[in-house]
C-alpha cells in the first residue's frame, strides 16, 4: 500500500484508473491497482478528487465508473476488519462483549439473592425490578442470533441452532416475562423465597447457561462454517437489529456507511418497465408503491422459501435481508412451526385461501393475514403474509368525508 502519497498524485492515478475502466479494465484489477498505488482514502477525499477531475473536463459518467472500485475498496476494508475473531469489529467478538454485560446483570441478581436478608422487601423488589428491566434487552441479543446468524448457518446446512437454541431462547423470554410480572405481586417478605427459588434462580441459570452454549458451541461452529464475506454481511445486517448491551463499534460502522454511500453513488441501472394486464410500472415506482402501502408484506414461494418483503418506514415485525431464500419454517420459533405448517398445507391442498390472526404486540394491536397465491388455473404459487397495525382503527367512529387539514 502506498504511503505518503499526495492528493495530486492520487488524482493522476485515479484519472488513469478511470480511463482504463472505460477501456475495459476489470473491477478487481482496478481495485488491486488502487490499493497498491493509492491505499486507503476516505469518502471525503474521493469526493474532492472526483470534483477536481470533473473540473478538468472528465465527464460525470466516467467518474461514476470509479464508484464500483470505491465500493470494493471499503468492502475489502470490512473484510480485513472482520478477519479474526479477536478483532473488535468481528460480530462474534462484539456478541461476547454483549455477554460480558449480561453477566454483570446476572451477577448483580445473584448478589441480591445472596444478601436478601439485608434488604427490606421494597428495596429488594426495586433492585430486582431494575435488573430484570435491563435484561429485557436480551430480546435484541437473541433476535440477532435468530434473524441474522441462524440464516447464514442454514445456508451451510447447519440447522441445529434454529431447531434447538431458538426454543431455549423462548424459554428464557418466558421466564423473564414471568419474573417481571411476579415481582409486582410480592406483598410480604415470606413470599420472597418462593419467588427466588421458582422464578429468579431458574432465570439466572438459563441466561448464564445460554452464554455458555453460545460461546462454547454456537460461536465456534459459526466461525468454522461462515466465510469472511459472510461475516461482513452479518455485520451489515446487524445495523437493523443492534446490540442489546453494548455500543456500536464506531469505526466499523463508519466503514459500513462509506460502503453504503459508495454503492448508492453507482450509476442507476437502465429503467425497467414491469407490465401488467391493467397497466405498468417502472421498477423504481413499483418499489415505492410496495414500500408505501400501510402494511408489511412478505412473500413465500411454493417451495416455502422467503422471496420478498417490503421495507416500509415502520415495519411491525423485523425482517433482515439474510432471510431471503430461507425456509419460512426456520423463520419462526420452534413452538409455532406447526401452525405455519398447517397453514401452508391447507393452502397447497386447496382447502383454504386465507387465514387471519390478531395479536397484541409491543403495545400495538396487529392484524395478520395469510393469503394463498394461485395462478389462473388455480395452481399454488406461494403465500402472502400481510400485517397491519390497526390500533388506531379500533378507535374510529362516525365518518370523515373531508381531509384533516392538520395532517
Amino acid at each position: 500500500m502506498a504511503e505518503g502519497i499526495g492528493k495530486e498524485q492520487k488524482k493522476e492515478i485515479m484519472k488513469d484508473i478511470i480511463r482504463k475502466l472505460h477501456e475495459g479494465l476489470g473491477l478487481e484489477a482496478a481495485k488491486d491497482r488502487f490499493e497498491k498505488e493509492i491505499g486507503h482514502v476516505t469518502s471525503t477525499e474521493i469526493a474532492e478528487i472526483e470534483q477536481s477531475l470533473m473540473g478538468e473536463g472528465v465527464s460525470p459518467d466516467e467518474i461514476k465508473k470509479f464508484c464500483n472500485v470505491h465500493a470494493l475498496l471499503f468492502q475489502s476494508a470490512l473484510e480485513k476488519a472482520t478477519d479474526k475473531e479477536e478483532s473488535p469489529a468481528h460480530p462474534v467478538f462484539l456478541m461476547k462483549q454483549d455477554n460480558r454485560e449480561i453477566e454483570k446483570i446476572t451477577g448483580a441478581l445473584k448478589e441480591v439473592i445472596q444478601n436478601g436478608g439485608k434488604y427490606g422487601l421494597s428495596e429488594a423488589k426495586g433492585r430486582v425490578r431494575e435488573l430484570l428491566s435491563r435484561l429485557k434487552n436480551l430480546e435484541i441479543h437473541y433476535t440477532w442470533k435468530e434473524q441474522i446468524l441462524f440464516p447464514y448457518l442454514e445456508k451451510y446446512g447447519f440447522y441445529g441452532p434454529s431447531k434447538v437454541m431458538w426454543g431455549k431462547d423462548d424459554e428464557i423470554r418466558a421466564l423473564l416475562k414471568q419474573g417481571l410480572a411476579k415481582i409486582e405481586t410480592l406483598q410480604e417478605k415470606k413470599e420472597w423465597s418462593g419467588f427466588v427459588e421458582k422464578t429468579l434462580k431458574p432465570l439466572i441459570e438459563e441466561v448464564d447457561g445460554m452464554i455458555f452454549k453460545e460461546e462454547k458451541i454456537l460461536f465456534p461452529a459459526s466461525l468454522e462454517k461462515l466465510k469472511a464475506q459472510d461475516w461482513v454481511e452479518v455485520l451489515k445486517e446487524t445495523e437493523s437489529v443492534g446490540y442489546g448491551f453494548i455500543e456500536k463499534p464506531k469505526e466499523t460502522y463508519q466503514l459500513i456507511e462509506e460502503l453504503r454511500k459508495a454503492m448508492t453513488e453507482e450509476p442507476k441501472a437502465e429503467e425497467q418497465a414491469i407490465t401488467f394486464p391493467t397497466g405498468s410500472f417502472q421498477l423504481e415506482e413499483l418499489l415505492g408503491v410496495l414500500n408505501t402501502l400501510p402494511v408489511d408484506i412478505t412473500f413465500i414461494d411454493k417451495d416455502d422459501a422467503v422471496r420478498y418483503f417490503s421495507e416500509g418506514k415502520e415495519r411491525i415485525f423485523l425482517r433482515t435481508r439474510s432471510i431471503l431464500g430461507r425456509k419460512v419454517q426456520n423463520c419462526h420459533p420452534p413452538n409455532s412451526v406447526h401452525v405455519v405448517e398447517q397453514i401452508l398445507t391447507s393452502f397447497k391442498a386447496g382447502k383454504r385461501d386465507s387465514v387471519d390472526f390478531w395479536i397484541n404486540y409491543k403495545g400495538k394491536f396487529v392484524y395478520i393475514r395469510y393469503f394463498s397465491i394461485r395462478d389462473r388455473m388455480g395452481n399454488y404459487l406461494g403465500t402472502l403474509e400481510v400485517s397491519q397495525d390497526i390500533t388506531d382503527f379500533k378507535k374510529l367512529e362516525g365518518e370523515r368525508r373531508l381531509p384533516d387539514e392538520g395532517k
